[in-house]
């Protein structure tokens, strides 16, 4: 059966009209995503079958061009498509904290940084730059690893934070492993990033740890 052919009140789009999004499924909000299926399938069935086969929501939003683009029902057009939604969403949340006291309100800060880490398959180690109110200049990616690690220098984070005349730094990274316990390795390159940018008297406020569903930030557990 079609979902034209459903109850108003059964259909995806009807449903987030009249009720919102957020009393949609995983499935009923990538139906309308795809809003069409394959030979046999409705957008719902086929949008059922993606969640079995990636596993989740959060896998499919974070498969690569490649992985994305080769299964059926897909493509580089629907792709593109994603890669503007999720953009849209970073930005949104970016806006959020736009001269915003980042430290009055931490929840919008790791909203975001998870939503920009949280689903990245390899280790990124990023940094978000404060002026002197604590206001978000900047968010950078700096360095790039594989799911084991990433290496980080202090020199270069040190020139990052001079180059957008940062006043103070809240360091981030994720665990693709999904265990956000801080390491030894973290524990120690936050020691060394603190006191580099001690040097140039730039403070260093929160190291925060991310995956998909967890969070640790180093300045609550008093490793800063």
């Amino acid at each position: 059966m079609r979902i034209s052919d459903w109850p108003a009140a059964e259909r995806p789009r009807e449903k987030l009209l009249e009720r919102g999004a957020g009393a949609l499924s995983d499935a009923e909000l990538l139906a309308i995503f795809l809003r069409v299926g394959t030979a046999g399938q409705s957008a719902v069935d086929m949008a059922r079958t993606l969640l079995s086969d990636y596993g989740s929501l959060g896998v499919l939003l974070a498969a690569d061009r490649q992985t994305f683009c080769n299964t059926r029902g897909l493509g580089n057009a629907k792709y593109a498509q994603l890669q503007a939604v999720l953009e849209m969403a970073r930005r949104h949340a970016a806006e959020a904290l736009a001269d915003r006291d980042v430290l009055s309100d931490p929840q919008a800060t790791r909203a975001y940084l998870s939503m920009r880490l949280g689903d990245v398959p390899h280790e990124v180690f990023a940094c978000v730059f404060l002026d002197t109110r604590n206001r978000v200049i900047a968010f950078e990616e700096l360095f790039r690893g594989t799911i084991d690690g990433a290496a980080v220098y202090p020199r270069e984070v040190v020139k990052a934070a001079l180059r957008h005349n940062a006043a103070a730094v809240i360091f981030a990274h994720n665990h693709p492993s999904g265990v956000a316990e801080p390491s030894a390795a973290d524990r120690d390159i936050t020691r060394r990033l603190v006191k580099a940018l001690a040097l140039v008297d730039i403070r260093a406020l929160d190291h925060l740890i991310l995956t998909r569903h967890d969070h640790v930030s180093l300045a609550e557990r008093g490793l800063m």
